[in-house]
């Protein structure tokens, strides 16, 4: 099933069919369609701190069965009156990635599904490609999220990636909050995550990394660490380019063999880092950003993390706002993300958030 704007008919295919020289000729078909191919799930450009390691194999090499993980996930206004809600109108998984069906547990959004993307092997493992696109249509209401922490595995070999697109249209309200990243000894990891946000939509969008396996005294034990968060306004139509106007570039390198492990923006000495952007056009810049600061500031001083320090500035255009924690407790990290994220929710749809459950 085709779900997105970047995909094509022919992906409905479940084999896709390489043509002989001339064009006309009879082809090879290709295992698993389209969606297995190098040029769907490999990124582009793999960052050199993890692109260093290759893709030798030690056991299974990329593309391998149950290496490759897709999910792709539509979501559309269906419905009139007191029945209209938003709706999972497209779905396609390959095992690792998965979800189960949406759910409607919040009383003041009865219209808002709440949905939670799995890994069934439990964590992301060397040679692991992984694939998620999300569209969101107009004027959806919608919350993803995963079942629990993203676990990277230690690797004798190669590394990961994984790709996140997301399409936010005209009058859509969006979160996307994933739980920690966890980055195991010797693990070597890329993430690239990319979203079209049109100018009458809303996103919140987060990421918590944490140094590794904290309650096991490991910090910083990893190979390589990138990420990439892009946020652009959707191309225009006939344009060129594929994507438009850039509103916010977010780049991560951590290599703790070289000593880059970043500065006060990043980790700076300590063990966790958590980032939360709003962008919205429902209210204006600087109250966004006092909103943050105030219930940041709040949940911090009601901790025992001394290490904690807490960030916030406007974004270009008076197009949002975002908050960046750093800390040594995983409890005050998670009250700071759930906090900032309820207040925002409250700020923007007027209702309270309720309990994310897990």
């Amino acid at each position: 099933m085709s779900v997105t704007g970047s995909l094509t008919a022919d992906q409905d295919a479940a084999t896709a069919v390489i043509s002989g020289p001339s064009g006309d000729a009879p082809g090879v078909p290709l295992y698993g369609g389209p969606r297995l191919q190098p040029a769907h799930f490999e990124p582009a450009h793999v960052p050199a701190e993890v692109a260093r390691y290759g893709t030798d194999p030690h056991t299974l090499p990329v593309g391998s069965p149950g290496k490759v993980g897709i999910l792709e996930l539509a979501f559309a206004l269906r419905g009139a009156g007191e029945d209209r809600r938003t709706e999972l109108v497209g779905h396609f998984q390959k095992s690792p990635l998965q979800i189960m069906r949406p759910l409607y547990y919040n009383p003041a959004r009865p219209d808002m599904p709440y949905t939670y993307v799995m890994t069934a092997g439990g964590g992301i493992l060397h040679n692991d490609r992984h694939r998620t696109d999300l569209l969101f249509g107009p004027d959806t209401s919608a919350h993803v999220t995963t079942q629990a922490h993203t676990k990277v595995y230690r690797m004798e070999s190669g590394y990961a990636t994984s790709l996140v697109n997301l399409e936010v249209s005209e009058g859509a309200y969006v979160e996307y909050l994933p739980d920690p990243l966890i980055p195991y000894v010797d693990s070597r990891f890329y993430q690239r995550t990319a979203v079209s946000l049109h100018p009458d939509a809303t996103l919140l969008i987060g990421e918590t990394i944490y140094a590794g396996r904290l309650s096991r005294g490991e910090r910083h034990a990893y190979a390589a660490l990138a990420s990439d968060l892009e946020i652009a306004r959707p191309a225009a139509r006939g344009a060129a380019a594929a994507t438009g106007e850039p509103v916010a570039f977010d780049r991560v390198r951590l290599v703790p063999s070289a000593h880059r492990l970043g500065g006060a923006a990043v980790l700076g000495g300590r063990d966790i880092v958590s980032t939360l952007y709003v962008l919205t056009p429902l209210v204006p810049a600087r109250e966004v950003a006092d909103a943050l600061h105030e219930v940041a500031d709040r949940t911090v001083a009601d901790t025992a993390d001394a290490g904690a320090r807490v960030g916030v500035s406007v974004l270009p255009g008076d197009s949002g706002a975002w908050l960046r924690f750093v800390g040594n407790d995983t409890v005050t990290s998670a009250a700071v993300s759930a906090a900032a994220a309820g207040a925002m929710h409250e700020l923007l749809t007027g209702r309270p958030a309720p309990l994310i459950r897990k």
